[in-house]
């Protein structure tokens, strides 16, 4: 029997102050991004834990452009047979989807021989129209980075804000359009293992040990460490980052020497954000803290991280369980099984989901940020920041001179108040909302956002001292948990710490060089948290639902990434 949970407030909740049914003018496919309304409660929602401080009124752009419209032209282009994609609801400013359902009992069957038609050609062709995407993105994105914000006119900037828009959009348009062919082959690989009795555990194995660009960052990183360590200026590498730089002045020219690295270290991989598709995060160009605060902790550990022995064992391992898999299965089965890994190593869902974060997730929306603030500082607002609590409309409007800071000032505040309102929400909000199946069938959404059954059972029960999640990676540690609910205070962490959160995003990855474990409220063996566990061979589990509830910064916790359990053993005084 279902459960029903309830969205009156967020019905009720008027949304942002100064609202106009204009501000929402993108297209859409099978359905517009809007608030939640009275007859959702029909469908199911689940908290999205990639925007873990919400949204903007600028970024939700991103939600029209990409997280609604992209899915659901990937999803009826390919075409995907369960669903038409992706919809949005916003509770206040958090960001809830669903499935945007078919509407005719006959399209799932026709869309199934369509995809079994066109799903081949796409596979054999992917990591060659990968790398062109690829190309193009990186070369798209030089252009507003180069771009002098300072000498533009306004109305060279109204032109900019909409170019940035327009790039945003192509990004998350390529993104989910390769993505769902990917999860498309992934899902019928999965669904053959679970007709060959293979654990769902032991299926995203078969897809690791790849090297990926996300990781080439942290190499670098760990690369400044060594340096300082080599150049004797490691005692220098602490507090903000001005504080580093006045220390390193002091240390004759080997201070000189490793500030010039770090400046080329900052330039090539500082035009990333902690955040996905949010105008308000502050890339590492920007606010470096994030990285000087990494370096200093990495220093604090004993041993460098082994990237390359991380990813051995990791394809060691991978190799094992593909050969445990075979071992149990007759001729024919292997035969069928080999052709479906065939298929799914060629278009690998889990190297490409690290792969582009470098070029869409953690970039893409960098320019939506230069143009709000540019816009905002030349409108004399008193922060650049207040442009991102600009719908795109006005900021366009803005800049074209249509309206001026004296009038927009006030509802600005007004919607920065309602911001900090919902964001101190955050943790008491519903992980699910409307109508709760008991199970779902979806593998996606199983494996990606993490809502199986131990998850659902979550919601409906009392919190213990035992957790149930996913077994993401395997191993057993026993650490002081770390309780985080977005990536600001990353650079905090202690080695051997154990990470808990709703879930992480790519830009997450350099603090799993230092933390002692994963445990997550999402996920499944497919998101973030899970990969680069398993690739750098940290114990790690996922979709427990209510981690961030039950475990407190302080509380000694023991992580079994073998068996999917979380055991607090000691609450913090």
């Amino acid at each position: 029997m279902s459960d029903i949970i309830s969205i009156d407030e967020f019905v009720n909740d008027p949304g942002y102050p100064g609202f106009e049914d204009r501000f929402f003018n993108s297209p859409w496919i099978a359905e517009p991004v809007s608030k939640f309304r009275a007859e959702d409660v029909e469908r199911f929602w689940f908290l999205d834990f990639h925007w873990p401080k919400g949204t903007t009124p600028l970024g939700m752009s991103f939600f029209e452009d990409g997280y609604a419209f992209a899915t659901q032209q990937a999803a009826t282009t390919l075409p995907l047979p369960p669903s038409n994609g992706l919809a949005v609801r916003f509770g206040g400013v958090h960001v809830f989807g669903g499935e945007s359902p078919l509407k005719s009992a006959w399209e799932p069957g026709f869309r199934g021989m369509r995809i079994g038609n066109e799903l081949g050609g796409i596979l054999e062709r992917f990591n060659e129209t990968w790398a062109k995407r690829e190309a193009e993105l990186t070369a798209g994105f030089s252009h507003f980075r180069d771009y002098d914000t300072g000498s533009a006119s306004m109305a060279e900037m109204a032109q900019f804000a909409q170019d940035a828009r327009a790039f945003q959009k192509f990004a998350w348009v390529t993104h989910f359009g390769l993505m769902y062919p990917l999860l498309a082959n992934y899902a019928g690989f999965y669904g053959l293992c679970n007709e060959l009795k293979i654990a769902p555990g032991e299926i995203a194995k078969f897809l690791q040990g790849e090297k990926t660009k996300i990781i080439e960052t942290d190499v670098a990183l760990w690369g400044l460490t060594k340096r300082a360590t080599e150049l004797g200026v490691a005692n220098h590498i602490v507090g903000t980052p001005e504080q580093m730089r006045a220390g390193l002045a002091t240390a004759g020219p080997n201070g000189a020497t490793w500030l010039g690295e770090y400046d080329a270290f900052i330039n090539q991989w500082g035009w990333r954000c902690a955040g996905i598709a949010d105008p308000l995060e502050k890339p590492w160009i920007e606010d470096q803290q994030q990285v000087v605060g990494l370096l200093e902790t990495f220093l604090q550990k004993e041993d460098a991280h082994d990237f390359d022995g991380g990813l051995t064992a990791a394809a060691q391992e991978r190799d094992a369980a593909v050969a445990a898999a075979r071992a149990k299965l007759t001729q024919s089965e292997q035969g069928a099984f080999d052709q479906a890994l065939a298929g799914c190593r060629m278009a690998n869902f889990s190297w490409w989901n690290e792969d582009h974060n470098v070029v869409i997730d953690m970039q893409a929306t960098i320019p939506m940020r230069r143009a709000a603030t540019a816009i905002a500082e030349k409108a004399g607002a008193d922060s650049a920041d207040d442009g991102c609590f600009l719908f795109h409309t006005e900021l366009v409007e803005l800049a074209e001179g249509k309206t001026n800071w004296k009038a927009l000032k006030p509802v600005v505040q007004d919607r920065k108040d309602y911001y900090e309102h919902w964001n101190s929400r955050r943790k008491a909000m519903p992980k699910v909302v409307g109508t709760v199946p008991d199970s779902v069938q979806d593998p996606i959404l199983i494996e990606i956002v993490g809502l199986h059954d131990k998850f659902l059972a979550a919601q409906r029960g009392e919190i213990g001292s035992e957790l149930a999640g996913i077994p993401a990676s395997k191993g057993e540690v026993t650490g002081v948990a770390r309780v985080m609910h977005n990536a600001d205070e990353l650079h905090l962490l202690n080695p051997g710490d154990i990470l808990v959160c709703e879930g992480t995003a790519p830009s997450w990855t350099p603090a799993f060089t230092k933390i002692g474990g994963c445990v997550c409220d999402n996920g499944g063996t497919l998101t973030h948290a899970s990969i680069v566990s398993r690739e750098y061979g940290l114990p790690c589990v996922v979709g427990t639902g209510v981690a961030t509830s039950a475990i407190e910064t302080g509380d000694i916790v023991t992580v079994n990434g073998t068996d999917g359990v979380v055991h607090i053993q000691k609450k913090a005084a």
